[in-house]
């Protein structure tokens, strides 16, 4: 893995467990964070390429977006 994604899957990890908090609910275990970013970074990057945006600025909206939905 590269030096760039892995910061995004960090960034990532960071968000979600920001968001988890700021909706109050509780923390799921490390190794189900690290998944849940590693799609949102998947997903961000299939995004940025069909519309050509930031992919952080896309992190930032899945990231609210998937824990927002009830922690799918």
């Amino acid at each position: 893995m590269g030096f760039f994604r892995d910061q995004e899957e960090q960034l990532a990890m960071r968000l979600l467990a920001w968001q988890y908090r700021k909706k109050g609910f509780p923390l799921p275990p490390a190794a189900q964070i690290r998944d849940q970013a590693r799609r949102v970074v998947d997903q961000a990057h299939e995004i940025a390429k069909t519309r050509s945006r930031n992919v952080l600025s896309i992190i930032k909206e899945l990231a609210g977006d998937l824990v927002g939905k009830g922690k799918s």
